[in-house]
């Protein structure tokens, strides 16, 4: 389906692929992984023609057609679902045609096609589709303009899958989903029929969605079969090995240099000597797979604890407009030590919970409780975009430390893994895991009693997310976690609370038992509530599709009856007009039988 071969690229003279080289076959489902910076977005550009490679080539399919998200998202009048349907140019245009074809044969010829690309089935499958995005019916009604730009990029999600490109490409498809949204995502790339290659660093994602994995790194790529857990274990022992065999070589070298060193001036080991040296200019260092050090995270514990509760909620209503409650009568503490996954489809108030916390949302009824000395770190995605882009990592520093020195405000980014380059660098010009991890050192700065953390990992690469485990587990406060990322949540959180229907309430299952719930809620009764709606809608529309074209039929059947009846009419005029001597002997009557002829041709 796609071939890269010896792709070369450069990018401000910096050399993003050396000779990469990969190969797609159809149909398969394909991770590309890599640390953040390494080129993976460019690597989609490049194969989008937006930019063009130095050497080497990208070789598409002839004929496939190839489908993205654009970051440019839907907006306007036009309603979710028409949105989604117009997708699918072909039959947009086949419908629009259908409305003002007059001839019989290519209304037939209309008709026949839409039956094979399932038309009438389209606007179920578009409504499935957003449904599993998390759109109700309600919202597939209302137009574009109304939703958020995290809602319209879902949006354009469900138009580029209801398309159904040959080679689907997709930048962090799970970035904008809650874990609901990512699981139905994740069964429906499984079942996708076309192919796919999508940059993610959601683990679960690539253990569930995907046959193979592309890994770049040095300027290469490398495929392995399978999910990222066994790519993984694959590279670990491709990095043993390679680490073993350096070793052996370094041996016999030291063992070479050892015997020249003795011998090289003695006569009767001169050849030997000689020989040793030739072997030493002909020996080739093994390519060895080494991990580049991961940059820290580092989170400061609060030095004293809190007495507890930190923060309690009674009868708490909480919502935006007088009289309209997004959460009702919550009760519930948070300690010291908790350690909190908040699950819930997005929409049903979990931001809106974490803004009570914060103090950013008034109770409606109720009180808040927080303890008089809480100190609260707060990291969301529009947190990040709030940071002056026009400054740099340092300089957002100088505000938090003005009377430190240099060496103190250097260190404390370098704590945070960003270095001499990054913390020169405008906000604006850092990469988002850059971003984040600058975040990261603020929301920290004062030692916060509790951590409230909206989708943290959304900018992070693999390594960078194993990080942040780490330094949430070394981390003393309490942690409120809103992710999409299950690994994250099973190794920091030990407790689960479910956002739904306007209560908060403790869930008693594990993430995997999540997941199940999620998978058997997006199978049953939808999927069969949805196959019967499609099956009557297509029984309508096929109906109705045959009354429309009977009459055509019907004139189509006239019109070739009457051509076999003027056919045999000819003939038998043609006999007649054969008879030898006719225009001779009866001139009258052969004028008769022309002029019937020509009548009947008419």
């Amino acid at each position: 389906m796609l071939h890269i071969n010896d792709l070369t690229f450069r990018i401000e003279g910096r050399l993003l692929f050396d000779q990469a080289t990969l190969a797609i076959t159809k149909g398969s489902k394909v991770g590309l992984v890599g640390r953040n910076g390494t080129g993976k977005s460019t690597l989609f550009n490049l194969i989008k023609n937006q930019i063009s490679p130095d050497g080497g080539s990208i070789r598409l399919r002839k004929g496939a057609r190839l489908g993205w998200v654009d970051q440019e998202v839907p907006s306007g009048p036009i309603s979710l679902l028409e949105t989604v349907l117009e997708a699918d140019t072909e039959r947009h245009a086949l419908m629009a045609e259908a409305e003002t074809a007059t001839d019989p044969t290519r209304i037939a010829d209309i008709y026949t096609r839409l039956a094979d690309i399932d038309a009438y089935t389209a606007e179920a499958r578009a409504g499935s589709i957003l449904s599993g995005l998390g759109f109700s019916g309600e919202d597939q009604q209302k137009p574009c303009s109304e939703f958020s730009g995290g809602w319209r990029m879902r949006v354009a999600l469900a138009a580029m899958l209801f398309a159904m490109p040959d080679l689907l490409l997709l930048d962090e498809p799970t970035n904008y989903l809650d874990i609901e949204g990512s699981v139905w995502l994740e069964a429906h790339i499984r079942s996708y029929p076309g192919t796919a290659f999508i940059v993610s660093h959601d683990r679960d994602f690539l253990n569930t969605a995907v046959t193979h994995i592309a890994h770049l790194r040095d300027g290469k790529l490398f495929g392995y079969p399978g999910t990222y857990d066994d790519f993984e274990r694959k590279l670990a022992e491709q990095q043993r090995l390679s680490m073993a065999m350096r070793g052996k070589q370094d041996a016999e070298r030291r063992h070479l240099e050892s015997f020249v060193e003795r011998f090289r001036y003695t006569a009767s080991k001169a050849k030997q000597a000689q020989s040793r040296i030739k072997r030493l200019e002909k020996m080739r260092p093994v390519a060895t797979i080494i991990n580049d050090p991961i940059p820290p995270i580092d989170l400061p514990s609060p030095q004293r604890a809190l007495s507890p509760p930190i923060v309690r909620f009674d009868e708490v209503s909480l919502g935006y407009e007088d009289g309209v409650s997004v959460l009702k009568n919550v009760n519930l503490r948070i300690d010291n030590d908790d350690r909190i996954g908040i699950l819930g489809k997005n929409g049903e108030g979990k931001s809106t919970f974490a803004k009570g916390i914060l103090g950013l949302l008034a109770a409606q009824s109720g009180h808040i409780r927080r303890h008089k000395k809480l100190r609260i770190g707060y990291f969301a995605q529009h947190e990040i975009d709030a940071l002056n882009m026009k400054q740099s990592a340092y300089d957002h520093v100088v505000e938090l430390m003005p009377t430190a020195t240099e060496a103190q405000r250097r260190a404390r980014l370098a704590r945070f893994g960003l270095g001499r380059d990054q913390s020169e660098t405008i906000a604006g010009d850092l990469s988002g895991g850059e971003k984040a991890r600058l975040l990261f050192s603020i929301i920290s700065f004062h030692a916060p009693h509790l951590l409230v953390l909206d989708e943290p990992t959304n900018h992070l690469d693999m390594d960078s997310r194993a990080e942040l485990t780490k330094a949430l587990n070394d981390y003393a406060g309490a942690v409120l976690l809103i992710s999409h990322d299950r690994s994250l949540m099973e190794a920091v959180v030990d407790r689960l609370w479910v956002v739904a229907d306007g209560d908060i309430v403790t869930y008693d299952g594990n993430m995997e038992d999540y997941r199940r719930l999620q998978l058997e809620k997006n199978r049953a009764p939808r999927k069969e509530k949805s196959n019967k709606r499609a099956k009557n809608q297509h029984r309508r529309k096929g109906a109705q599709a045959r009354a429309d074209i009977a009459p055509l039929k019907k004139t189509v059947a006239e019109l070739e009856s009457s051509i076999s009846t003027a056919k045999k009419q000819i003939s038998d005029l043609d006999k007649q007009l054969a008879v030898s001597d006719l225009f001779t002997n009866n001139r009258e009557k052969a004028v008769r039988l022309g002029k019937e002829r020509v009548n009947t041709l008419l």
